[in-house]
């Protein structure tokens, strides 16, 4: 009776387990040929490894209970067994096998990135992930969008604030790419180790600084496809979400002339600005909304900086005394730390924001607008 008890309740934990759906705790079935091989592997396995476990621990309760000496069982008295060893040798070898041929074969697949018909250059940065379309020829950065007030759970009443319904999962903008294409990723990093990953393409390929390391898909649905940074790298790790949008190739084709279009708008926007003046009341207004942005996760929106991390901007001497090293560390960054180059990230109009924001927030009233002209100087466009 007691066998049976046991022998229902382990049936029950695999029933359980197998019949789980992708929203608990079992991994999704994806959007790929590979994510359903993938996932049609791991099930696969997962089925054989518990059909071992009964086996294994059904013999053993069984020899437990009906073999103890409470019943009157003597234990037989042999040893060195060739048949038994042969046995327990060979079975698990063919078992093992038998999970390794279609494993093995799924994973060659995964690596061969051949014949590709887009290729996508991905770098993580912290804390962003910056998209390039060699056959294009342009790119974009793509960032939380989640507004900070959810994830500091504030609204400035100090009072709790609802999550949205893709809370931390959601960015400004997303990768977009067309179904039935073969798509090459070449993911790579700026700073430290980052990890690009989307469940759904079973992709997940770490982002090393000074590598490349490649990943493919082809995605079989149109839909909108999140996932995260996989790899610890640093304070805003949880706040580096990946949202790719899949589309019909039409639809692609209409999005590539758009953003090509945006392209050409921008170089024109660049040049009215060179030759426009900034007032110090639209300076500030967009530099803050760039700041809180762009740098307060490092620096602080008081400025204050984190100690020992991140400096102070807030009474820093470069800041009130050297305005052209300001600008140019905004710019061009500074080697060796964690201040990244935003000459590739934002227009010379919105650095010049940024830093006349900078030199006349928190009491610092040095009274200096910055001008496109100013940032152009030091090679931002």
């Amino acid at each position: 009776m007691r066998i049976k008890i046991i022998i229902i309740a382990v049936l029950g934990m695999i029933s359980s387990v197998l019949s789980a759906t992708p929203s608990n705790i079992n991994m999704t079935r994806g959007v790929t040929d590979i994510s359903h091989r993938v996932y049609d592997l791991h099930m696969t396995i997962l089925i054989i490894c518990c059909l071992i476990g009964v086996v294994v621990f059904g013999a053993m309760f069984y020899a437990i209970v009906k073999h103890r000496k409470s019943q009157g069982a003597v234990a037989a008295q042999f040893h060195e067994s060739t048949k038994v060893e042969i046995i327990w040798t060979v079975i698990p070898f063919l078992i093992l096998i038998g999970m390794a041929v279609p494993a093995t074969k799924t994973l060659i697949e995964m690596e061969d990135n051949s014949k590709s018909d887009i290729t996508i250059k991905v770098t993580g940065s912290q804390w962003k992930w910056h998209y390039e379309y060699f056959d294009q020829g342009f790119g974009f950065y793509s960032l939380l969008a989640t507004p900070a007030e959810q994830f500091d759970n504030l609204d400035g009443k100090n009072t709790d604030v609802a999550k949205g319904e893709h809370y931390l999962l959601e960015v400004d903008k997303p990768l977009v790419l067309p179904i039935g294409k073969k798509i090459r990723f070449l993911v790579t990093a700026d700073d430290v180790i980052h990890s690009w990953w989307v469940p759904a393409f079973a992709v997940k390929q770490d982002a090393n600084p000074g590598f490349i390391n490649e990943a493919w898909t082809i995605i079989n649905e149109p839909g909108i496809y999140r996932g995260q940074c996989a790899e610890l790298c640093g304070k805003d790790h949880g706040y580096m979400p990946v949202v790719v949008k899949a589309v019909t190739q039409d639809e692609y084709a209409v999005w590539l002339d758009e953003q090509k279009q945006s392209v050409i708008q921008a170089k024109k926007d660049a040049e009215q600005a060179l030759a426009s003046t900034l007032t110090m009341e639209e300076s500030m207004t967009l530099g803050e909304s760039l700041y809180i942005t762009r740098c307060a996760a490092c620096h602080q929106p008081n400025g204050a900086g984190i100690p020992g991390v991140f400096p102070a901007l807030k009474n820093s001497p470069m800041i009130l005394n050297d305005r052209a090293a300001h600008i140019d560390i905004v710019v061009n960054g500074k080697a060796g730390t964690a201040m990244q180059a935003f000459k590739g990230q934002l227009t010379a109009k919105e650095i010049a924001a940024i830093v006349t924001y900078e030199r006349n927030a928190w009491g610092h009233d040095t009274g200096d607008v910055i001008q496109v002209s100013d940032v152009d100087a030091k090679g931002a466009k």
